[in-house]
C-alpha cells in the first residue's frame, strides 16, 4: 500500500470559543484523506509551544490564515513524498524547519495540526486504531473521568479564586458507568445552583454560580454526588491556575480572602485536604516556583500534585521536576509541546519515573477526538474532559466509550 504524503494543506476553522484555529488536510498517495484540528488554551503558560495569529482587524487579531498558509506553503513541500508512518522524521523535519525554541516561526498551531494528521493517516495505513498505533497493541487502560463542573478564576464570572473545580470519579465498573454518573451529577449540580442562586452562568460547559469561596463550591459538588448516589466514588480536584493569581512585584497570590504568601497558600491547601476528599491539585503555585511545589508534594504525598504550566508537557522541564520532587503527576496536553512525537516522549519519561499522567482537553476545543485516543495510548490515569454538555467535549466521552467497548470485545473474543 502506498502511504506517502501526496498533498497537505491548512485552513482556518473556529474552535469552541469562537476563536480561529488551524485544521490540516492530508491526502495520501492511495487516495486516503484525513483531517486534524488543533485545540487552543485560554490559560496558557509561558513555556508552551506558541500559536501564531495574523494580527490586524480580522477576528480581533486572532485569525489563523498565516499559520494555515505555513502548512500549505512551507511545511508541505518538505513532507510530500514521505511515508506517513515515519512520525518521528515528519515531526523532526518540522521542528528543524521552524528553528525556534517554542515553534514561534511556523506556529505550534500549524506544526501540531500536521503532526496529528500524519499520525491519523499512519494508523489508517497500519490498519489499527489510533490509540494502538500511538501506544502499542497492548494498551488497555481507559482513563477515569475528571470533569470541571464549576469554573472560577480569571476567565469566569463566578468570582471564585481557582480556575477549575473538578469531580474525580473512581471505582466504577466501566467508563460508560462513569459517563452516566457525571452526567447525572452535572444535572443535579445545575439544579442545586439554580435553586440557591437563581439563573447560573456557564463557562465552557462548567457552571459559574456566585459562590463565595472554595469550601462552598465543594459542598455543592458533594451534595450533587450524594443526590446521584455516587458519593462513595467521587473525589474532588482543583486546577488553581496559580499564574493568574500571582503578583510578581509583591511575591503573593491574590485570593478572594486577601493576599497570601506561598507558605500561607500551602497551609490553605492542607486545610482543604483535611476537610474534604481532595485528591488532586493542579498548578498550585506559579510556573517558576519549584520550591513551593516541592514543599507541597512533601506535605501532601497522598494527593496528586500536578504540573501543568510547570511542565508544559516538556520532557526537559519534567526532568527538572522529577529531580526536585516538585509534583508527582504530569498534566498531558499535546498542544503545549506541539508535536505528537515530543508529547509521547514526555509521557514515556513520566511513566518510567513513576509519575502518573492526567490527559487534558483545552478550553478552546474542536470536534476532533484525537486526544481521547492519545490519552489511552499513554495510559493516563485520568482525563480532564470538561462537563458532558457540549459537542466538542462529548465527542471525546463518546470516543472513549467506543474504545472501551472495542477493548472488551477483543478480550471476550
Amino acid at each position: 500500500m502506498k502511504t506517502t504524503i501526496e498533498a497537505l494543506r491548512g485552513r482556518e476553522i473556529l474552535n469552541s470559543r469562537g476563536k480561529p484555529t488551524v485544521e490540516v488536510v492530508l491526502r495520501c498517495s492511495n487516495g486516503v484523506e484525513v483531517t486534524a484540528s488543533v485545540p487552543s488554551g485560554a490559560s496558557t503558560g509561558k513555556y508552551e509551544a506558541l500559536e501564531i495569529y495574523d494580527g490586524g482587524e480580522r477576528y480581533r487579531g486572532y485569525g489563523t490564515k498565516t499559520a494555515a498558509m505555513h502548512v500549505t506553503k512551507e511545511i508541505a513541500p518538505k513532507l510530500i513524498g514521505l511515508d506517513v508512518r515515519d512520525q518521528r522524521r515528519i515531526d523532526q523535519i518540522m521542528i528543524d524547519l521552524d528553528g525556534s525554541r517554542q515553534k514561534s516561526r511556523l506556529g505550534g498551531n500549524a506544526i501540531l495540526g500536521v503532526s496529528m494528521a500524519a499520525a491519523r493517516a499512519g494508523a489508517l495505513a497500519a490498519e489499527i486504531p489510533l490509540y494502538q498505533y500511538l501506544g502499542g497493541l497492548r494498551v488497555t487502560r481507559i482513563p477515569n473521568v475528571m470533569s470541571t463542573v464549576i469554573s472560577g478564576g480569571a476567565f469566569s464570572p463566578s468570582g471564585l479564586e481557582f480556575e477549575d473545580y473538578l469531580l474525580a470519579l473512581e471505582g466504577f465498573d466501566s467508563f460508560a458507568d462513569q459517563v452516566e454518573a457525571i452526567s447525572g451529577m452535572r444535572w443535579h449540580l445545575e439544579k442545586l445552583c439554580k435553586t440557591k442562586y437563581g439563573p447560573v452562568a456557564e463557562d465552557g460547559g462548567a457552571l459559574a454560580p456566585p459562590l463565595r469561596n472554595t469550601p462552598e463550591a465543594f459542598e455543592c459538588m458533594l451534595e450533587a454526588a450524594r443526590l446521584t448516589g455516587c458519593e462513595d466514588h467521587v473525589k474532588l480536584g482543583l486546577d488553581v491556575a496559580a499564574n493568574e493569581l500571582y503578583r510578581q512585584d509583591r511575591g503573593v497570590y491574590e485570593m478572594t480572602s486577601g493576599e497570601m504568601e506561598p507558605e500561607a497558600l500551602l497551609a490553605y491547601y492542607q486545610r482543604l485536604a483535611a476537610d474534604y476528599p481532595l485528591v488532586y491539585i493542579e498548578d498550585a503555585f506559579h510556573e517558576d516556583d519549584w520550591e513551593s511545589f516541592t514543599k507541597l508534594t512533601a506535605a501532601l504525598p497522598q494527593l496528586e500534585i500536578v504540573g501543568d504550566d510547570l511542565f508544559a508537557t516538556n520532557v526537559e522541564r519534567l526532568k527538572k521536576g522529577i529531580e526536585q520532587k516538585a509534583a508527582n503527576t504530569l498534566l498531558f496536553k499535546v498542544n503545549q509541546i506541539g508535536t505528537v512525537t515530543e508529547a509521547l516522549r514526555t509521557a514515556e519519561y513520566a511513566t518510567n519515573h513513576r509519575f502518573e499522567i492526567v490527559a487534558s482537553l483545552r478550553s478552546g476545543e474542536t470536534n476532533d477526538v484525537f486526544q481521547a485516543d492519545l490519552a489511552v495510548a499513554v495510559g493516563a490515569k485520568r482525563m480532564k474532559l470538561g462537563s458532558p454538555v457540549r459537542g466538542e467535549r462529548n465527542g471525546k466521552y463518546n470516543r472513549l466509550m467506543a474504545i472501551e467497548e472495542e477493548i472488551r470485545l477483543k478480550d471476550w473474543m
